[in-house]
C-alpha cells in the first residue's frame, strides 16, 4: 500500500552563500548617512534560482528570524546570522515554498503572483499584490506555507492602480501610535488626480503620499512613536539608481490628508546600494531602533541580493 507523502510544512531548504559588506559608501571609512548609522550588511546568493525578485522581509524576531515575499509568488524564512559584534553576515536555515491560492495550489501566472508587501499583525501575515491588485491574509506568520489566503478590503478601487505599479507597501502601525494598529497601504506609482501616490487606511479610510519624481516608494514600516518611515527607489537608467528613506508623521496619516515629510537619507550607486525594495524596523538588545533594508535583483547577474542595517540616530542630520 503507497502511503501519502508527509505534508510539507517546512519549505524546502536553500543553500545561501553571503559576502559582508563592511562600509555604505564604496571605498570610504564614514558611517553615518543622514540621520542613520550604517552598522553592516552583507551581499548573498543561491543556485536555487527560486531565490530571486525578494520585494517585502519581516522580522519574526527582532534581528534573527525573518519571513519575506518574492514577486514570483514563494515565501522565504530564515535567521540572520551575526558575528561576535553583532553585525551582520550572512543567513542561515533559509526555506522557499509557494504561496498558495485560495484554492491551495501554488500561484502560477506572475499576475496573480506577485507579492510586493508584508506586514505581520496578531500572527497572520498580510500580503499585497499588484497586477492584480488585492490584500490577502495568511495564518500563522510564523509558518504560513499550508495557508490558504482570505481576502482583506482595502478601499483603492482597481481600476486607478496601475498594473506594475499598485500596492507595493503594506504596514502595521503600533498599538499605541495614532492610527492604533491600523494596516496602511501605500502605491507604488499610482496616483490620484493630484498626481501624489494612492494610500490607504484598512479597511476604508483613503489618503495620499505626496510623490516626488522621479522616486517611487517599494516598502514602508512604522518606527515605534508611530512615524511612518518610506523606503524610495529612483530609476534613470543603468547606473543611475537611488535609494531613499522618508519619515512621515503618524499623527498626520488621516482620512482625506496629503502626508510628507523629511528624507532621513539618500544615497546612490556611490553606496553599497541596488534596486531597494524591503524595509523593517526594529529594536536591538539595547533598545537602539534599526531600520533593515533588502533588495530585488529581479534574478538578473548584473544585480545583487542586499541586506543592510542602519541605526536611527537621536540627534537630527546635518
Amino acid at each position: 500500500m503507497c502511503l501519502p507523502a508527509p505534508a510539507q510544512t517546512a519549505g524546502d531548504p536553500v543553500a545561501v552563500t553571503a559576502r559582508p559588506i563592511d562600509r555604505f559608501r564604496i571605498a570610504a571609512s564614514e558611517t553615518r548617512f543622514g540621520a542613520l548609522e550604517f552598522r553592516g550588511g552583507f551581499s548573498y546568493r543561491s543556485g536555487d534560482r527560486r531565490l530571486a525578485g525578494v520585494s517585502a522581509f519581516r522580522f519574526r524576531e527582532p534581528g534573527a528570524a525573518f519571513l519575506a515575499v518574492t514577486d514570483t509568488g514563494f515565501w522565504l524564512t530564515g535567521e540572520i546570522r551575526r558575528d561576535a559584534t553583532g553585525r551582520p553576515t550572512g543567513m542561515s536555515e533559509v526555506r522557499i515554498a509557494p504561496i498558495l491560492s485560495r484554492t491551495g495550489e501554488p500561484q502560477t501566472r506572475k499576475g496573480d503572483a506577485d507579492a510586493e508587501g508584508l506586514a505581520i499583525r496578531d500572527g497572520e501575515a498580510l500580503v499585497s499584490f499588484e497586477r492584480t491588485h488585492r490584500v490577502e491574509s495568511f495564518a500563522n506568520a510564523d509558518a504560513p506555507f499550508l495557508s490558504r489566503p482570505r481576502p482583506v478590503q482595502q478601499p483603492i478601487p482597481r481600476r486607478e492602480l496601475r498594473g506594475n505599479g499598485g500596492l507595493e507597501t503594506i504596514a502595521v502601525s503600533p498599538a499605541n501610535s495614532p492610527l492604533r494598529g491600523a494596516a496602511v497601504v501605500v502605491a507604488e506609482r499610482s496616483v490620484d488626480r493630484s498626481g501624489n501616490l494612492l494610500a490607504a487606511i484598512l479597511p476604508n479610510r483613503t489618503f495620499s503620499v505626496r510623490r516626488t519624481d522621479p522616486w517611487a516608494v517599494t516598502d514602508g514600516a512604522f518606527l515605534p512613536d508611530g512615524d511612518l518611515v518610506l523606503l524610495e527607489r529612483r530609476y534613470e537608467g543603468l547606473g543611475r539608481i537611488g535609494m531613499r528613506l522618508r519619515r512621515i508623521p503618524g499623527d498626520t496619516i488621516q482620512a482625506g490628508a496629503l502626508v510628507d515629510g523629511p528624507v532621513l537619507m539618500e544615497a546612490d550607486f556611490g553606496n553599497e546600494i541596488d534596486n531597494m525594495e524591503g524595509l523593517d524596523v526594529w529594536q536591538d538588545a539595547g533598545g537602539a531602533t534599526m531600520l533593515s533594508v533588502v533588495s530585488d535583483d529581479n534574478g538578473s547577474f548584473l544585480q545583487r541580493n542586499l541586506y543592510l542595517e542602519f541605526r536611527l540616530l537621536d540627534e537630527p542630520a546635518d
